[in-house]
């Protein structure tokens, strides 16, 4: 890890910018740290954000008949989505005003407009949330939406984006599959897709 922080254009070699965007959220100084920061967890055995990242741009890949300007915003998504770990508040109860992914997209409000974009950063945690849930039977729900259905309402209009996002970031790591799985099953009117048949 020591040895990876070191090389020269160390997050540029990893993630491989495909456009002026992303290059220059590389070279954002409060992004680089976002990137760098992370130790092995529960979820996350790779650590630091950037492997994970890697890891979603890598099955972003493998989506087949992906239309190019999709396949831009989920990796502009991916390379943002987690980022903001180092700055969320973890106290409890949550504070959902200073979760990363919150934070993640009024930061990203300076750099785009799009609406699918900033709103599936914004939520991009929610389903698993609505899923931990529905599982423990809480009373008090954790997630900001606290249904489904009320997910569903507000990501109606870019359902599948978010559930192309949710496969590619839930595939990674050692992240149980359940949620992914529920949602495939539960939600009505997305096109199922396949990009890893060795995980559960």
């Amino acid at each position: 890890m020591k040895r990876f922080l070191e090389e020269p254009n160390a997050l540029e070699n990893l993630l491989q910018p495909e456009n002026s965007l992303e290059e220059r959220l590389l070279n954002i100084p409060e992004f680089q740290y976002g990137l760098l920061w992370g130790e092995p967890r529960f979820g996350h055995p790779e650590g630091r954000v950037c492997f994970h990242v890697r890891e979603v741009f890598d099955n972003i890949d493998l989506i087949p008949d992906l239309l190019p300007e999709t396949r831009t915003a989920l990796r502009l998504i991916a390379l943002t989505h987690d980022t903001f770990k180092y700055a969320e508040d973890r106290s409890r109860p949550r504070d959902w005003s200073k979760h990363h992914s919150l934070l993640a997209r009024k930061f990203m409000e300076n750099h785009t407009s799009d609406p699918v974009i900033l709103d599936i950063i914004e939520t991009h945690d929610d389903a698993y949330y609505i899923w931990l849930d529905a599982r423990h039977e809480q009373t008090t729900p954790s997630a900001r939406h606290t249904s489904l259905g009320q997910l569903l309402g507000r990501m109606h209009y870019c359902l599948q984006m978010y559930y192309l996002f949710f496969k590619c970031d839930t595939q990674t790591g050692d992240k149980t599959q359940a949620p992914l799985k529920w949602f495939e099953k539960t939600v009505r009117g997305i096109e199922v897709v396949k990009i890893r048949e060795t995980l559960g």
